[in-house]
């Protein structure tokens, strides 16, 4: 992991695409902006983890028993 130092104002770049600024420091936190590409989706952590959770768990569903909760008929 790197860890860096910066001041509000300063900014951190990742590649080419990325820019991290930091917009605010406060006592008991840091408040960052992100500027990425729109194809490259940006999450908070705790965000990101649920979505990977949902997306696993509609993986596991059972395929048949969605279509007969939809009503989906197959010809």
């Amino acid at each position: 992991m790197l860890v860096l130092t910066r001041k509000q104002g300063q900014l951190i770049n990742i590649g080419d695409d990325i820019r991290i600024k930091i917009v605010e420091i406060g006592q008991n936190f840091v408040r960052l902006g992100i500027e990425a590409p729109k194809e490259m989706p940006v999450y908070r952590e705790e965000l990101y983890e649920k979505l990977k959770q949902l997306n696993k768990e509609a993986s596991q569903l059972d395929i048949e028993k969605l279509k007969d909760f939809l009503e989906i008929k197959e010809d």
